[in-house]
């Protein structure tokens, strides 16, 4: 990466419990997590010295755990790009000497549901609405993220010309993915015909292009390439990684729906490395909506501007294609686990654990997290 930090690697994953509206409290989910990692490496808590998160607090989660006391610890403001946040806090700790050994965890729960929520008692008043949303709520759009995933998918549709078809073909080829892995949520098979019934959630985008909540939490350790070579499992090495913001928060003020964030990472990630986009064996790119997915294939450089839906509808992103993507059937089938599953897919590609979903000789693989104002992508290597 042509500096003099310490080289990074990743020594041990693992998950929680996950489901819908499970039982567990977030210390029950949290600390499930972490001692699944700890397991994965054959570590004990004391041998990790910092903890990263954006969901919880990260000196709670060291003393749960037992890992105190911390060199280092980093608790997000919640304002940012999912798990690569964590994840890249705990690699620039280690890499700048910071901690030898630190955990980045991502907690998040299912959210309630209009039918969780009680029913009005009385006349229901209209609703105030202030600041940017004001130009937008009136038409049925708001801040919620689904609405912005639809004038992101239904912009980059109009521009490029790209079929509902095409992002159901995407949809079926993510859901045979699933139904190869265990650890997937949703593994029924799907055809193009059952997308194309299925409802609108923000037209043009459907249920089957959303990430599906659940509540997990999950958990990844970085340690220096040297430490990690103590360590039960075979290492996988940091290549490169970028953490990028391109305006404020608010998506809907974006100068370009087709082409934000997701571009400025990806020069920047290319720009650290002398690897290319044609060295990948697979990618794991984030699908909170699918629309999401597009930009990054076409950010990344694995095809041009606009040309996703054929590279997909080609076959190039299935077991056996040119790029496989999303091998563990991604956000919107092993549930929403705010991008930490596209970190944990890649290592277990890597080390060769991904059972009848495993790409042959795997040895570099991409992951991302987020679009529009933000985002960051981590490239990995055997």
């Amino acid at each position: 990466m042509g500096n003099t930090l310490s080289k990074v690697a990743i020594a041990g994953v693992g998950y929680s419990q996950t489901g819908r509206r499970l039982p567990l409290t977030d210390d029950e989910l949290v600390s499930q997590a972490v001692l699944a990692a700890l397991a994965d490496a054959g570590m004990k808590p004391t041998d990790v010295d910092g903890v990263s998160t954006n969901g919880g607090n990260a000196m709670s989660i060291g003393h749960l755990v037992g890992a105190m006391p911390l060199n280092y610890y980093f608790t997000s403001s919640g304002m940012a790009p999912a798990f690569v946040e964590p994840a890249t806090m705990a690699i620039s700790a280690v890499a700048s000497g910071l901690a030898h050994t630190c955990v980045a965890v991502r907690l998040i729960r299912q959210m309630p549901s209009a039918g969780d929520r009680p029913a009005p008692s009385g006349p229901i008043e209209p609703m105030k609405v202030g600041g940017d949303n004001q130009f937008s709520a009136p038409f049925g759009s708001g801040a919620s993220a689904a609405g912005i995933g639809g004038f992101q998918m239904q912009r980059y549709m109009q521009q490029y010309g790209v079929t509902e078809e095409q992002f159901g073909v995407n949809a079926v080829t993510q859901r045979h993915h699933a139904s190869l892995n265990p650890e997937a949520i949703l593994r029924d098979e799907l055809t193009v015909e059952d997308y194309l019934a299925s409802r609108y959630i923000s037209k043009p985008v459907r249920i089957f292009d959303c990430d599906y909540p659940v509540d997990s939490s999950s958990a990844v350790i970085f340690t220096t390439q040297e430490r990690a070579a103590d360590w039960a499992k075979k290492p996988v090495n940091v290549e490169a990684y970028a953490y990028s913001a391109i305006r404020d928060f608010d998506m809907s003020l974006l100068d370009d729906f087709t082409s934000n964030a997701p571009k400025h990472c990806a020069d920047t990630l290319w720009s650290r490395t002398d690897l290319t986009a044609a060295d990948l064996d697979c990618a794991q790119l984030y699908d909170g909506f699918t629309i999401i997915t597009f930009e990054w294939l076409e950010a990344l450089g694995i095809c041009g501007p606009g040309e996703a839906g054929n590279f997909i509808e080609e076959g190039n992103t299935k077991l056996g294609g040119s790029l496989p993507l999303n091998t563990d059937g991604g956000a919107c089938n092993m549930g929403r686990r705010h991008g930490a599953n596209f970190c944990i897919e890649s290592v277990q590609q890597i080390r060769g654990e991904s059972g009848e979903r495993q790409v042959p000789d795997c040895e570099v693989a991409v992951w991302s997290n987020a679009v529009g104002p933000f985002a960051g992508a981590v490239l990995l290597t055997a």
